[in-house]
């Protein structure tokens, strides 16, 4: 049986939304971050509260690059790695507002501890 905390989440489940480095939490899953999970304004990188943002777009709101997202995708795998007494809801970073196909992303987190779950639409991408 699952167990929920005063505010709504789960105990040491982490969100993990796409972002921008702005940090402006609008849309998407970076507005339920917003919202639920403690992801704070103005700050568009790493763990916030119960979330963690992972940037796909610039401060301008522009999409980065392939090679600029894989960075911070391994900045989360590696604290993915140092945390393992937390557990990981990914979403579908980069799949949204930022453009891109899941074979564009989902391989980014091959390297991601089992304490991460993914969206079932990169299961194939994830082999």
């Amino acid at each position: 049986m699952r167990t929920f905390h005063e505010d709504g989440t789960l105990p040491n489940v982490i969100f993990v939304f796409g972002s921008n480095l702005a940090g402006i939490h609008g849309a998407g899953a970076a507005k339920v971050a917003r919202e639920h999970f403690g992801a704070q304004d103005r700050i568009g990188v790493g763990r916030q509260g119960m979330s963690y943002a992972v940037p796909t777009k610039s401060h301008r709101l522009l999409t980065l690059s392939l090679p600029e997202i894989s960075r911070h995708v391994e900045e989360f795998v590696a604290y993915a790695i140092a945390h393992p007494e937390l557990t990981f809801f990914v979403t579908s970073i980069g799949c949204g507002l930022a453009g891109y196909k899941p074979a564009d992303i989902a391989p980014m987190f091959r390297d991601a501890p089992h304490t991460c779950s993914f969206p079932d639409t990169w299961r194939e991408h994830l082999r």
